[in-house]
């Protein structure tokens, strides 16, 4: 006797379900307030009180790596949607609970520091989806091999920040380390798992990408 694994009925059910989950992620990204689960990383020497100018750049630095943790969040979200290994798609929810942490952190930080998120985390959200879905698509080593060239470009960008950031803000810099070396951990973990080296053209757009959001998320 032959048994359908799926019935047409409960694969629509089961897309609705996902679509579903999709977009409260979404709203509870850009939206809502983030509980990390691991203490918020403190300085080893205290810093310095800082100028005034100095905490508008901390603060202009922290939102764009605020904007990067929502682009995460869609990234993974996407990319957990878009696969059909479970244990990948668990290895997608595990990374996007750590940048879970990295939203609630530099949330926490832009509030000590008088500042704000950025106004297009929206924007940000939605089309960091769209690609994350596309590299899904493309099957799951170019799926992984994403996350790697994401997360190494994200490891340049935030050792840059840590150049950029005044070295009173000891707060700020012990956040972005643990952001850092989190990162590196999501690479490392992604190519173990058969992650595919992209493409010059293609890491070309993301880095162009990356500078458009950084530049605009700066101010914005």
């Amino acid at each position: 006797m032959h048994t359908a694994s799926s019935s047409p009925a409960a694969v629509q059910h089961d897309g609705l379900d996902r679509l579903l989950i999709s977009f409260d992620s979404a709203i509870r990204t850009v939206f809502a307030e983030h509980t990390a689960t691991r203490p918020c990383p403190q300085p080893e020497t205290e810093g310095s009180a800082l100028s005034d100018e100095q905490k508008r750049l901390s603060a202009a630095l922290m939102r764009v790596n605020h904007v990067g943790e929502v682009c995460a969040q869609a990234l993974y979200a996407s990319q957990a949607w878009g696969t059909k290994d479970p244990a990948l798609k668990a290895q997608f929810d595990a990374a996007a609970r750590e940048e879970t942490d990295h939203l609630a952190w530099t949330e926490q930080r832009l509030k000590e520091l008088g500042g704000r998120t950025s106004l297009l985390n929206p924007l940000w959200y939605a089309g960091a989806f769209g690609i994350g879905l596309l590299a899904a698509r493309a099957g799951d080593g170019v799926s992984l091999g994403f996350v790697v060239e994401t997360e190494r470009q994200v490891e340049a960008h935030l050792n840059s920040h840590l150049d950029r950031l005044p070295e009173g803000d000891t707060a700020s810099r012990a956040i972005v380390r643990q952001m850092r070396d989190d990162e590196v951990e999501h690479a490392d973990a992604a190519l173990a798992a058969g992650g595919q080296a992209l493409p010059a053209p293609v890491r070309g757009l993301m880095k162009l990408a990356a500078k458009v959001m950084t530049f605009t998320a700066h101010r914005i």
